[in-house]
């Protein structure tokens, strides 16, 4: 009987490309971590935030770099941790730096992240975007969920040319090649 061996592998892993000068490509080893305030407990989480990362939790609708790692604040009591990790300890790593003081959800498996970035990256968005993502609407570091190709989205602008891209992975390859497509359209 042949011998089989399953390799864990991220759903676009290895992929990059360019068009037009606009790359898009599958960054390696991101893992997400949710945090969620708890009621009454928001004041303690966010203190705990602030001690493991050195920065507070940002407005909802914004992110900060914290070191390694990127928060972003997704509603009054919910936020990620994004940050480079490739082994299965992501969770554990974020609940042991926050102490007990907020609830983490590992949401590595459940995303499929792509960076875009170059000179007409924005174009290519924007025709697939709904939101307004002309730099005075939409800053550097500014986060938003939205749609994609009727695929929901969490835009994050992370340079003044480029964006972090997170979609759900069970439609990875229809994310990817919503994305492409509009790189082509405006190459």
């Amino acid at each position: 009987m042949p011998e089989f061996s399953l390799i864990s592998a991220p759903p676009l892993a290895g992929y990059d490309e360019t068009l037009g000068g606009i790359r898009l490509r599958a960054p390696e080893g991101v893992a997400i971590v949710s945090i969620a305030l708890p009621l009454g407990g928001e004041a303690a989480a966010e203190k705990a935030v602030k001690a493991a990362y050195g920065v507070a939790l940002p407005e909802v609708g914004q992110s900060v770099v914290a070191g390694d790692a990127r928060l972003v604040r997704l509603g009054l009591d919910q936020g990620f941790v994004i940050f480079t990790h490739t082994e299965p300890t992501a969770e554990a790593l974020v609940a042991e730096k926050l102490k007990g003081k907020a609830y983490t959800t590992d949401q590595t498996d459940v995303w499929v992240a792509l960076e875009i970035s170059g000179a007409r990256c924005r174009d290519a968005l924007e025709r697939i975007c709904p939101l307004d993502l002309h730099p005075d609407a939409f800053g550097v570091d500014q986060a938003a969920r939205t749609v994609m190709e009727h695929l929901g989205v969490l835009i994050i602008r992370t340079g003044e040319e480029a964006y972090l891209l997170l979609s759900a992975s069970s439609s990875a390859g229809t994310f990817q090649h919503a994305l492409h497509q509009s790189m082509k359209n405006v190459s």
